[in-house]
This record gives structure tokens, sequence and C-alpha cells, in this order.
């Protein structure tokens, strides 16, 4: 049976929270209630998107709890967001607030981040983050980065942020979930290339002791 119930209050409890945890680990749960609705309602708004950060991991088949949904829109995509579904199932964080919401029946948070802007320490460079409609597959129904834009996003923000060196460990661990081999490296963009082989080369030298 699913909770109805505030998901912030939740996390507050370490019990609850585990308990939510293996909810949304066998596809269930408020978090999974939230991102189902939250895809259907920008499908029927035809606002184009894709689910990155954590989501995409779980999609992509690193299981890891996270604590929100992180959504890829365009600048146009988030303007309908916020004119038609703020105050339909939807609020902003905090007052003021034009990037980061929530939703209204379980309290889960939104974050949107916008195309064209740039992974890590946002400065400019060969990765950014890309037009949701030219790089998503859709995965149990929720359109989803691809693993390729995925990873080069990850690499690319643990190389240039100092605090987010937890990024290039979601590499390792997609490698491992995927079972990727080096030439997957020929599929992302050469700035960040050497630093996936560098992470694979890691993981192949653990194993063998």
């Amino acid at each position: 049976m699913e909770h109805s119930a505030d998901f912030q209050e939740i996390l507050s409890s370490p019990t609850a929270a585990y308990d939510e945890g293996l909810r949304f680990f066998m596809g269930k749960g408020l978090l999974n209630n939230a991102l189902r609705r939250v895809a259907t309602d920008l499908e029927e708004h035809g606002i184009d998107y894709s689910v990155i950060g954590a989501i995409a991991l779980n999609q992509h088949g690193y299981r890891r709890f996270t604590e929100d949904i992180d959504l890829l829109l365009t600048k146009e995509g988030l303007e309908t967001f916020r004119e038609e579904l703020v105050g339909l199932g939807y609020r902003p964080a905090f007052e003021g607030s034009t990037k980061k919401f929530r939703t209204s029946q379980e309290n889960v948070p939104i974050e949107i981040i916008i195309s064209g802007e740039y992974p890590g320490d946002g400065l400019p460079k060969p990765v950014k983050f890309p037009d949701p409609s030219e790089s998503s597959v859709v995965i149990d129904g929720v359109k989803t980065i691809t693993l390729e834009k995925l990873i080069e996003l990850k690499l690319a923000s643990g190389m240039t942020a100092p605090d987010r060196l937890k990024d290039l460990a979601d590499v390792q661990e997609l490698i491992k979930a995927k079972s990727l081999d080096e030439s997957f490296a020929e599929r992302l963009d050469s700035s960040v290339g050497d630093r996936f082989l560098d992470l694979w080369t890691a993981i192949q030298g653990s194993s063998e002791r």
C-alpha cells in the first residue's frame, strides 16, 4: 500500500527514509509516484524534458536513492512549466524561486536545469546540457537523458568542480553497472574521453587485486 505523506517528513526519519528507499528501488513509493506524474504532466503540456541526475542514474541501472527529481528543460519549456503547471500540482520551492519547485501532493523537490547551461563550475566548456529532444531515451515510460550524455555531463562536472567529485564516482558505478569497456570513450566528447579511460583503468586494476 502506498503511503500518502509528506516526502520531507519521511526523509527526517531514518526508519521511514529507509522504508521509502526500499519502495523506490521496487518502483514504488512517493518519489516514483511523483516522477510518473511529472512525466505525464510535462508530456500532456507539450514540454520536452529529460530526467537527469540521480534519477537518470537509476534509470540506467545504477541504484542510488535520491531526494529530488532533476529535470532538463529548454528555456521555453521552463516558461511553459511556470505558466501552465505552477499552481496546478506544483509550487515554487521558496518565494521568488524560478528553477526549484516542489510537488504539491508529496512535497518532492524538483530542480530544473536549462539546455545550454554548463555542468560543474558553470563555466563554458565543450560539454553542455543538451536539448532534451535530441538526447533522450524512454525508459519505463520516462524520458531519460542518454547514457552517453549522462556520462559526459558527470565527467565534465567532476573534472571542473572540486565539490562534485561524486560525479566521477557515479561514472565508475555506471561503468560497473553497464559493463562498459574502454571503447565507450570513443562515444564521448574528446574533452572527457581520457578521464573516462582513467576511471575505467582504475576499475580494472582494482578487480585484478
